[in-house]
């Protein structure tokens, strides 16, 4: 059923994203009829993982610079070790994260790239999800943390892990609806 006509999702990341984490709910959202674009530092082909191996490549449509959070309804940063490490030093990726965040726009964030909502600032009083890695980071900037498949907390969705794409995928896909 295409219920998500209409609807335009960015998907932001960069080399060494969990493969599963962006092409899983990157398929389910094309397959519900919404657009999806994918940001990146460049505009090259960046390189997925799996579980720190080489996955699957995927071109970029757009880079940071030329993001505007005004042509999308929701932003999607998978997860990966090296992905939201690199964003994060990026300071065109933190201002676009906390544009969608204040314009109340769902930002899922799934396994560890709930790091990059802790570097832009926007956990503080909030409760989430992420890889048991990086909980005592998020504690930190002021979230309270727990452990389940997905969490949406406002407009804030997050998931632990790449056996928790479905349900993940499901949050965001709800609050596109709503």
């Amino acid at each position: 059923m295409n219920d998500l006509t209409g609807r335009h999702v960015l998907i932001m990341a960069t080399d060494r994203f969990e493969e599963s984490e962006l092409f899983g709910p990157r398929e389910r959202l094309l397959a519900a009829g919404a657009r999806v674009s994918l940001a990146s530092i460049e505009k090259r082909p960046i390189q997925a993982t799996v579980h720190d191996e080489p996955g699957k490549t995927i071109a970029a449509d757009i880079v940071l610079a030329e993001v505007n959070p005004a042509d999308y309804d929701a932003l999607l940063l998978p997860g990966g070790v090296g992905n939201p490490d690199r964003l994060r030093m990026e300071s065109e990726a933190i201002a676009i994260i906390r544009k969608f965040h204040f314009d109340k726009k769902p930002v899922a964030a799934i396994c560890h790239g709930p790091w990059l909502l802790a570097e832009a600032d926007i956990v503080r009083g909030r409760t989430v999800t992420c890889w048991p890695s990086i909980r005592t980071d998020l504690r930190n900037a002021g979230a309270t943390v727990i452990d389940e498949e997905a969490v949406t907390d406002g407009n804030l969705i997050t998931s632990r892990n790449p056996d928790d794409v479905p349900a993940f995928t499901e949050a965001l896909i709800l609050a596109l609806k709503s």
